[in-house]
C-alpha cells in the first residue's frame, strides 16, 4: 500500500518542531543547574578572595619629610582646590598670626600607617596632656585659641552665682538677716510672700559655718495660729529658699495686719530651736501699685506683743455649763494709740462670737471720749453649749470712733480654744474651761 506524499511531508515537519522544542527545553534545565550552582558559593570566599586583592595593592607609605608614594596601579585624579587664607588672628603680643594651609601632615618617622588610620590634628585644650611627638612637628601657636574647649565641655565659672551679700560684715551679736519680696493684688486681695535667702544665721558649732539646719515660718499678725512653712535647709548658715506663698487678706484690713517671719533650726533632738524674728507691717507698703517689693530685716531676738504699740484690754471670762452661758466682760483699756487723722482717742469695745469662724452675734460698749485709757465695766452675755467648746471663739476689737466717718480698728484681741489662739490668749481660755463658774481675768496686748 502506498503511502502519500502529503502524509510523509506533515510527519517531517512535526519531527523537526518537537526535536527543537525537546533541544530548547534541555537548554533551558542545563542554565537553571548552572544558575543554583553559582548561588550556592559561599559569600565568605567571596570576602576572602576579595581581601587578598586588597592586600596585594601598594599600601601608601608616609616617609618623615617625604611625601607618599606613587601608587603601583593608576588612580583616578580628583580635583583639589586651594582654600584661601586665613586672616590673621591678634594675639596678646601685639603680633598677628596667620595658620598656614599645609599640603600634608608629616608625623615622626617611626609612625607609619594607612590613609584610614591618619590622625587628624585636633585644637589644644589649656592644661591637657598632649602627644610629643606631634608638638616636635606641629608649632603650638598653630593649634592654640584663646577661649577653646572641647565639644561637650561646660565652663563652671560662666554658672557660678555670685551673691554681692556674702562680703558683708556684720557685727558679732548679729543673729541674721532675712530677705523676702512682698506683692499685693487688689482685685484678687492675694497677699504674695517670696522667701529668698537667709544670711549670717549663727551655728551651733563656734567656728563652723555648716553647723545649722534652718526654716521659716511666715505669720500674717495678729493671727499666729495659722502660718506657712519654708522646707528644712541641712547643713548651711546662708540658705536659700526661693519658696513663694499665698496670704488671703481683703484690702480693708490689709492695713492693720503685720507680717512676722521667725527662723527655726533643728537641732540633733530634732528640737525646734527659735534663731530670731522679723517684722514688716503692711501699712508701709504700697497696696495700689501692684508691684513687688524686696526686703530685708535683720533678726531679732526677741519679739514682743507691746511691739505693735496698740494698747492692751483688761478682760474677763465665766462660763456656767449648767446654764450653758459665757459671759465676756471688758473692765478698762490702757494705752489705746491714736491712730492718724483722729484728734482724741474716743473709743469703744465690739465682742463678736464666732462658731467655726463663721460670725454669730457682735455686741458693743459705749463710746468712751477723749481718754485713751476707758474704763468699759460692761459684760456680755453668750449661749454657748458645752459641745461647742472647741469650736467657739471670741474676737474683741477696740474700735476708734470717727465723726461722719467708719469707724477705725485700734488693735483685736482673738480668746478661743487651741484651733484659733495661741500664747496667752489659749491659757485665758483653758483656765476658764478647767476653773467653770469662776471669774478668770487677764490683761490682753492688742495686736
Amino acid at each position: 500500500m502506498a503511502v502519500p506524499t502529503a502524509a510523509i511531508a506533515i510527519g517531517s515537519v512535526s519531527g523537526a518542531l518537537v526535536g527543537v522544542g525537546l533541544f530548547i527545553m534541555l537548554c533551558k534545565i542545563c542554565r537553571y543547574f548552572l544558575c543554583r550552582q553559582e548561588s550556592q558559593d559561599s559569600p565568605y570566599a567571596r570576602l576572602v578572595s576579595e581581601k587578598k586583592e586588597a592586600d596585594n595593592l601598594p599600601q601608601i607609605i608616609v616617609d618623615n619629610g617625604a611625601a607618599f608614594t606613587k601608587p603601583k596601579t593608576s588612580l583616578k585624579p580628583i580635583p583639589f582646590t586651594v582654600p584661601p587664607s586665613t586672616p590673621p588672628i591678634p594675639r596678646r603680643g601685639g603680633e598677628a598670626y596667620a595658620p598656614q594651609a599645609r599640603d600634608e601632615y608629616s608625623p615622626s618617622s617611626s609612625e607609619q600607617s594607612s590613609p584610614m588610620s591618619i590622625k587628624k590634628a585636633s585644637v589644644e585644650i589649656p592644661g591637657s596632656r598632649t602627644d610629643k611627638a606631634f608638638h616636635s612637628h606641629v608649632s603650638k601657636d598653630a593649634f592654640i585659641y584663646r577661649g577653646a574647649y572641647a565639644l561637650g565641655s561646660i565652663d563652671p565659672s560662666l554658672y557660678k552665682a555670685i551673691d554681692e551679700e556674702d562680703n558683708t560684715l556684720y557685727p558679732e551679736d548679729h543673729r541674721g538677716r532675712i530677705w523676702f519680696a512682698v506683692e499685693y493684688e487688689r482685685e484678687s486681695e492675694k497677699l504674695r510672700v517670696t522667701l529668698m535667702k537667709a544670711r549670717n544665721l549663727p551655728s551651733r558649732v563656734s567656728g563652723n559655718n555648716n553647723g545649722c539646719d534652718p526654716f521659716v515660718r511666715i505669720y500674717l499678725m495678729p493671727d499666729e495660729r495659722r502660718y506657712m512653712q519654708s522646707k528644712s535647709k541641712r547643713k548651711t548658715c546662708n540658705p536659700n529658699f526661693e519658696e513663694s506663698y499665698v496670704f488671703q487678706v481683703s484690702y480693708k484690713t490689709i492695713q492693720d495686719r503685720t507680717l512676722k517671719l521667725t527662723v527655726f533650726d533643728v537641732d540633733r533632738s530634732k528640737r525646734h530651736r527659735s534663731v530670731g524674728h522679723a517684722l514688716y507691717p503692711l501699712k508701709e507698703h504700697d497696696c495700689e501699685s501692684n508691684e513687688q517689693v524686696v526686703i530685708w530685716r535683720d533678726l531679732e531676738r526677741e519679739v514682743t506683743g507691746s511691739a505693735t504699740n496698740q494698747g492692751e484690754l483688761h478682760i474677763a471670762l465665766t462660763y456656767n455649763d449648767n446654764l450653758e452661758r459665757l459671759t465676756v466682760g471688758i473692765f478698762e483699756g490702757k494705752n489705746l494709740r491714736l491712730l492718724d487723722g483722729c484728734s482724741s482717742v474716743d473709743c469703744y469695745v465690739k465682742v463678736s462670737l464666732l462658731l467655726q469662724n463663721k460670725m454669730v452675734k457682735t455686741k458693743k460698749t459705749e463710746v468712751l471720749k477723749r481718754t485713751d485709757c476707758p474704763a468699759f465695766n460692761e459684760s456680755f452675755s453668750f449661749k454657748v453649749s458645752p459641745s461647742q467648746e472647741d469650736t467657739t471663739s471670741f474676737s474683741i476689737h477696740a474700735m476708734q470712733h470717727v465723726l461722719g466717718h467708719k469707724d477705725k480698728v485700734i488693735g483685736r484681741v482673738v480668746l478661743g480654744p487651741y484651733m484659733f489662739a495661741r500664747g496667752k490668749e489659749l491659757e485665758h481660755w483653758n483656765t476658764m474651761i478647767a476653773n467653770k463658774r469662776e471669774q478668770i481675768s487677764m490683761w490682753h496686748v492688742l495686736t
